[in-house]
């Protein structure tokens, strides 16, 4: 960076803002945009993109909502551009609206007399600059009034804000505009497609069904037997050697779901075993406590879900992947559901410190949050993910690739990451079953190995 001429990085991301700003509009001439502006970088970078815009034919209008704090340099660009300066919101409705009133370092919600013109303006497709103003950049967390964008210009990277609910829902659609730099590690990150297919356990030429693993599923129960035909639909997806359903203990023993899982997968081995897993609680049923102590007794890798959570104390003693939605995830910290969906990074991050364990806290963006800190986002998956039986199949998922080898971090993240794309696979746009994503899983995992998912 320090070989760069001054200013050389904000003309970059102007010039991103700007070429995003067209891209929306499809045309230039003759469009209108308004800029909201206060002050620092994302002030600036409105105004120097407003500046091409109105290069390019658009009629630009800014509006300082702070005029003394106003970027100089790039005001002036933006009027001898041909751009002018309005005192208020009111005129021709504009095309698009550029949302550059809070930079990335700002906090808690827009002030009165910004969120004032940005109600006027609701309704008008918004563009914001690097993050939805008054949103939260470092948690993803929302306090008081803030702008929903129908699309988000990033710089250099995504940030916390595009990745973690419910800041992530005013992100909108997010458009990151490379600059060039180089980037420390970051503690909250998303896998992408090459990510995934990196963790994914590939047998050894010499790999037989045990050394690839064996997983244990105690799940489903009289109310709910199709449960553990889900949770071991899941782990039936051929990441681990062999599946083992064992109703002996827990609510299953009452043989319906023993016999469902027996129909289905007929490769399945029904009965007491050794396994290199267990996952313990989909389909939950009056035993469950029992299920999840006599799998504790066994010392593997654990996966607990759904009503198992309920008789999680403290610290298992074993590496654990705990699967919460928010309501779950709430009741093990002691708090309201609406805590939990408000501040969803410190949640997930409080638990898995709490119980010594990798929670992944379930939702339209889904966290896997590790006790030392480290969070993977998953942002794979369509809406019409959110169906009876999907987190049975992902329960299930996740202890076959703990049955791999996996440590909890990665196959929490992996699983989370390929039943995500698996429903994008399955669903096509439209409608899917639980059943559809399992279905899908070997598809998707196929391609993932291949390099022609992306």
């Amino acid at each position: 960076m320090e070989s760069l001429p001054e200013g050389a990085l904000m003309h970059k991301a102007a010039a991103g803002l700007a070429y995003a700003v067209l891209d929306f509009l499809g045309s230039a001439y003759g469009r209108r945009v308004l800029l909201l502006v206060v002050s620092g970088d994302n002030g600036s970078d409105a105004m120097y993109a407003g500046a091409l815009l109105a290069g390019r034919g658009v009629r630009v209008t800014a509006l300082l909502l702070a005029p003394e704090k106003a970027h100089p340099g790039a005001l002036a660009a933006l009027k001898a551009a041909g751009g002018r300066v309005v005192a208020d919101a009111f005129g021709p409705r504009p095309d698009v609206v550029v949302d550059g009133i809070v930079g990335i370092g700002g906090t808690g919600g827009l002030r009165p007399d910004a969120a004032a013109v940005v109600e006027q303006l609701r309704g008008a497709p918004i563009v914001a600059v690097d993050v939805p103003s008054g949103v939260d950049v470092d948690t993803g967390e929302v306090a008081g009034p803030y702008v929903e964008a129908t699309v988000t210009v990033t710089f250099g990277t995504h940030k916390i804000a595009h990745l973690v609910e419910p800041a992530a829902s005013a992100c909108g659609a997010v458009h990151l505009v490379e600059l060039g730099l180089e980037l420390p590690d970051a503690s909250v990150t998303a896998l992408q497609a090459p990510d995934a297919a990196a963790l994914l356990p590939v047998p050894d030429p010499d790999a037989h069904k045990y050394t690839r693993g064996v997983v244990g599923v105690r799940a489903g129960s009289r109310r709910y037997p199709g449960a553990a035909v889900l949770c071991v639909s899941g782990a039936s997806s051929g990441l681990a050697g062999m599946v083992r359903y064992d109703p002996s203990t827990g609510s299953g023993q009452a043989g319906e779901a023993a016999s469902l899982v027996h129909q289905r997968h007929p490769e399945v081995v029904v009965g007491a075993g050794r396994v290199q897993s267990w996952v313990v609680g989909s389909g939950g049923g009056a035993d469950v406590e029992a299920a999840l102590k006599s799998s504790l007794d066994d010392g593997v890798p654990l996966v607990v879900d759904a009503d198992a959570l309920a008789h999680v104390q403290g610290p298992l003693g074993v590496p654990t992947l705990l699967t919460p939605h928010a309501g779950e995830l709430a009741r093990l910290l002691g708090v309201e559901r609406r805590a939990v969906e408000a501040e969803q990074l410190r949640s997930a991050r409080a638990a898995a410190s709490r119980f010594a364990a990798v929670v992944l806290l379930k939702g339209r963006h889904t966290l896997v949050a590790s006790p030392d800190g480290r969070v993977r986002v998953t942002t794979a998956g369509p809406p019409w993910l959110a169906t009876a039986g999907s987190g049975d199949v992902l329960a299930g998922l996740c202890g076959a690739l703990l049955a791999a080898g996996l440590d909890p971090f990665d196959a929490g993240s992996a699983g989370s990451w390929l039943h995500g794309a698996a429903a994008e696979h399955a669903s096509g746009g439209g409608p899917l079953t639980a059943s559809d994503v399992a279905a899908a899983i070997p598809v998707v995992t196929r391609m993932l190995l291949a390099g022609l998912h992306t």
